[in-house]
Parts: C-alpha cells; sequence; structure tokens
C-alpha cells in the first residue's frame, strides 16, 4: 500500500459523464481520491453525501474530489443523478486504479473471507504527493474529515 509522501500514481479511466479522467490533469489543485465498494449501498451513500453536504468548504479550499469504484459509467450516471453529486465518479471496472492505489485485496465480513475495496480515502497536494490517507473513513462525517485533515496540513 502507498505510504504518505510517496507519489499519488497517475491513471487514466472514464468519469461518470463517460469522459477521459487523469490524475495528471489535477496537477496545481488539491485532491481527495476516494475509494468505495459499490454505488447506492448505505455506507458508500452516506460517504458520498457526506462530501457532497460539506461541497461548499472543497470549492473554499480548491478540493477537487474524485471517487473510485468497480462499477460502471452507467452505474455512476444513476447515482451521480440520484444524490446530485457534485463531484466526478471513476468507472474502475477492471480494477486498475484500484491495483495502482492498493486498495483492492482480501477483506473479512461476518466471518466469511472475499476480495473487494477497501475503502480508503488519499489526500494529494498540488504537486501529486500523498499528505495523508485516511483507512476505514467514518462515512457519515467523511466530508468533514477531508476538510478538517486539509485545514490542518496548511
Amino acid at each position: 500500500m502507498l505510504q504518505v509522501g510517496d507519489q499519488a500514481p497517475d491513471f487514466t479511466g472514464v468519469s461518470g459523464e463517460g469522459h477521459p479522467l487523469r490524475l495528471q490533469d489535477f496537477i496545481g489543485h488539491k485532491v481527495a481520491l476516494y475509494f468505495y465498494p459499490k454505488d447506492d449501498t448505505s455506507g458508500c451513500t452516506a460517504e458520498a453525501c457526506s462530501i457532497r453536504d460539506n461541497w461548499s468548504g472543497f470549492e473554499e479550499m480548491g478540493i477537487q474530489v474524485i471517487g473510485v469504484s468497480g462499477d460502471s459509467v452507467e452505474s455512476h450516471q444513476k447515482f451521480a443523478a440520484k444524490y446530485k453529486l457534485p463531484f466526478a465518479l471513476l468507472a474502475d471496472e477492471g480494477k486498475e486504479v484500484m491495483n495502482a492505489y492498493g486498495v483492492w485485496g482480501e477483506k473479512k465480513m461476518y466471518g466469511k473471507t472475499f476480495y473487494g475495496v477497501k475503502r480508503t480515502t488519499f489526500l494529494i497536494d498540488e504537486s501529486g504527493e500523498i499528505v495523508k490517507i485516511f483507512k476505514r473513513p467514518k462515512t457519515k462525517i467523511h466530508g468533514e474529515e477531508i476538510l478538517n485533515a486539509f485545514a490542518e496540513l496548511e
């Protein structure tokens, strides 16, 4: 898994709007890159809506947000429209981005072992360096967690 101080791996993918999306395009901006298991599930919806509900703070601080899951572009379109999400969602059906960031792997839940996305957020500074990593963020207040962490880094 990546560490604070590492350069964030660049990636190219397709956004929920169907447009190409590259991390390199965000150099010069703060980025919150968050990985989540599945569109329109309870925890993932709470996390996305927490970011949405704190959106004015993200705009004030100049933070770009990219959500990543293995869902399709169509799924992302429906999810973003249903909850009026003002940020990009990246369709990573082949799990290339998840693997590059080390968030796809073995998980355990209710005594069962399976493979899936480890809910993780990487805060990336304007030069592309990882400045903070949230492992298992608190979904209902994650928007505030991100804003507070970036504020502490300034």
